[in-house]
């Protein structure tokens, strides 16, 4: 690695300074945030969807710092980047308290949950998610392919796929996804996008669980989300589409199956 002069360490400070202003307010305003809550538990799930909105917005401070770095000094800030890491997780974390964090399960297992937020409307709820989507699409490709916390992702993008599923009210979606709806182009999207990332999220896992685990559970995981999928599709009538998952999934559960057996006999065999 080159050596870094002193010329371009001053240009980084000069160019971080507002960035990292930035990051000192977002921090202060998540313990103001956490305190309020203590204090007014009435309005904690409220609160909980500011507090998701700023630490996307921290996360994005703390990438501009790696921008900068990888810009000016021709070096990643590791430092930043496992902060915005760090960052998106407590995103996540607080999205999956307002919404649950349920793979798999019917509506009415976390219904009562979204109508804590029912002011918060459909557009609103799309776009939370898309930019915390974008958030995670970005730290990923900060960090680049061949990274460490490769697998991590896989994890961190499941998570974030249930909470994009449990964040849209499935009662009122078909309806809302009806020309005349004006949450029409926005719950459109929003299911798409779902789609996408539930069938994005199985994929991964069943990767993570062949080619580094070889843990039955990240496998029994990618099944859960294509399961979720199946769900999806069979709530918004798109029976074509369930039943093409319905088959993927009895494929998966076969090779699920055959993979255990081989595992208990490679067990016994070795005593």
């Amino acid at each position: 690695m080159a050596k870094i002069s002193d010329q371009d360490r001053h240009l980084y400070q000069e160019k971080v300074k507002i960035y990292i202003t930035m990051t000192k307010s977002l921090l202060k305003t998540e313990v103001d945030l956490l305190a309020s809550i203590k204090k007014n538990p009435a309005d904690t799930v409220l609160q909980k969807l500011v507090l998701v909105d700023e630490m996307l917005n921290l996360v994005s401070s703390y990438m501009a710092i790696n921008g900068v770095s990888t810009a000016v000094l021709k070096v990643k800030n590791e430092e930043a980047l496992n902060d915005a890491r760090k960052s998106i997780y407590k995103a996540v974390i607080y999205l999956e308290e307002i919404v649950s964090n349920y793979i798999d399960a019917p509506f009415s297992d976390y219904e009562e949950k979204l109508a804590l937020i029912d002011a918060f409307d459909p557009n609103q709820r799309y776009n939370l998610v898309r930019k915390m989507g974008f958030t995670i699409d970005l730290l990923e490709q900060a960090y680049g392919d061949n990274s460490k916390w490769r697998w991590t992702f896989v994890e961190l993008e499941g998570r974030f796929a249930a909470t994009a599923k449990n964040i849209i009210d499935l009662r009122n979606a078909f309806s809302n996804s009806l020309p005349d709806s004006p949450y029409y182009e926005s719950t459109v999207y929003h299911l798409r996008l779902i789609k996408e990332l539930l069938a994005r999220a199985a994929s991964r896992y069943r990767d993570k669980y062949e080619l580094s685990t070889q843990q039955v559970l990240d496998f029994k995981t990618g099944i859960l989300f294509l399961s979720a999928l199946r769900r999806i599709h069979i709530v918004m009538s798109e029976s074509e589409a369930a039943e093409e998952i319905k088959k993927k999934l009895a494929i998966w559960s076969t090779k699920l199956e055959t993979d255990i057996k081989k595992q208990e006999e490679m067990k016994k065999r070795l005593g």
